[in-house]
């Protein structure tokens, strides 16, 4: 790793684009969806990931000091690189230098009020930096997912400062995703499918029964905490409740998401927090104060244990970071009680077993 590396630095030094260019990004990710990358290619690729922590750390300060005295959670994450290039493999049009979400900040509101206050005010903000996407074009809670039933809002922002310092960095682009807890809870649960099966329901692999049952949870926890309604809006809620239990006793999907085991470890006070995760699932954690120490952890990680699942996450607070990336620590806990009030109150009784 420490010559990819060292070559990332030097092109830093040589070219005001991170990793030389955008066409020699570009074809670095294209190398990577046909099989073909070099040393050079990844070398490019980790300067260019790197270079989006200046603008994660440039939004993070914005967005957090809006929501000071509220309950409003606020974090960021690096894209894991094997996302990166299974995103490139599953999209053939899709390159690299365009991808809009390597960067991300994730704001969670207690309901959906507050969420488009929010946004609202954060549109009207006072900077450079320039939304890409208009208003309800990526609005899922106006128009939930048809395919897998996710909602929340996404919002992406080009970089843009005028400072010599920054110049390297504008044009890079950065999402930001808002959600209630209610919409968190299940996109958690989303990812933790993801982590315990074989299967990949937020891209729409695997056994199709748990992508099912999780368009009918969407659906549930809408209707009943958000008084909306989800992709599946015409079932009514009798039949609603019946469908989800059904799948429910044919895949035990509540049974396997109460069977898991939290994690238990420590979170660091620091705030640059690296979670491994290797083949059987177990759970570990490196804590850095520092970011650039922390992204050359990452990187060196990345190279010499493929086989692990590896991501840079970071936030202010343990408890911050345990909320916001619950699906890291294999947490569905409040998934769990949501679908159970859920289907409760739709079916009038109580029709889940609380263990």
């Amino acid at each position: 790793m420490d010559g990819p590396w060292r070559l990332a630095l030097a092109t830093t030094k040589e070219s005001t684009y991170p990793g030389g260019s955008k066409e020699r990004v570009r074809r670095a990710g294209n190398n990577v969806r046909t099989g073909t990358a070099t040393t050079d290619d990844y070398a490019v690729i980790d300067l260019w990931r790197a270079a989006h922590r200046p603008v994660l750390n440039t939004f993070q300060a914005i967005l957090r000091t809006r929501p000071r005295g509220t309950k409003i959670i606020v974090a960021q994450r690096h894209k894991r690189k094997s996302t990166i290039f299974n995103k490139l493999i599953r999209f053939s049009s899709m390159q690299l230098h365009r991808m809009d979400d390597v960067a991300g900040c994730r704001l969670i509101f207690n309901n959906i009020d507050e969420l488009y206050k929010f946004r609202s005010k954060l549109h009207k903000a006072r900077f450079n930096h320039v939304r890409k996407n208009d208003i309800d074009k990526y609005d899922y809670i106006k128009s939930p997912n048809p395919t897998t039933g996710y909602r929340g809002v996404h919002d992406v922002y080009e970089y843009d400062v005028n400072s010599a310092s920054g110049a390297p960095y504008k044009g890079l682009f950065i999402e930001i995703q808002y959600r209630t807890k209610f919409q968190h809870a299940w996109a958690t649960c989303v990812e933790v499918i993801g982590f315990i099966t074989e299967s990949q329901p937020k891209f729409q692999q695997g056994d199709r029964r748990f992508q099912t049952i999780l368009e009918l949870a969407s659906e549930i926890i809408a209707r009943v905490f958000e008084k909306r309604k989800s992709n599946h809006p015409d079932i009514v809620n009798s039949e609603l409740v019946k469908q989800f239990l059904s799948l429910d006793k044919e895949i035990g999907f509540i049974s396997l998401l109460k069977a898991l085991n939290l994690s238990d470890k420590e979170i660091s006070k620091k705030k640059n927090l690296i979670l491994i995760f290797s083949e059987n699932s177990t759970l570990e954690t490196l804590a850095f104060r520092d970011a650039t120490a922390a992204l050359r952890a990452l990187f060196k990680l990345e190279s010499e244990s493929p086989e692990k699942d590896v991501v840079l996450v970071r936030a202010d607070t343990s408890d911050e970071i345990r909320v916001a990336f619950k699906n890291y620590f294999s947490d569905a806990r409040d998934f769990i009680k949501l679908i159970e009030d859920g289907c409760e109150k739709l079916a009038g009784k109580k029709v889940i077993h609380r263990a």
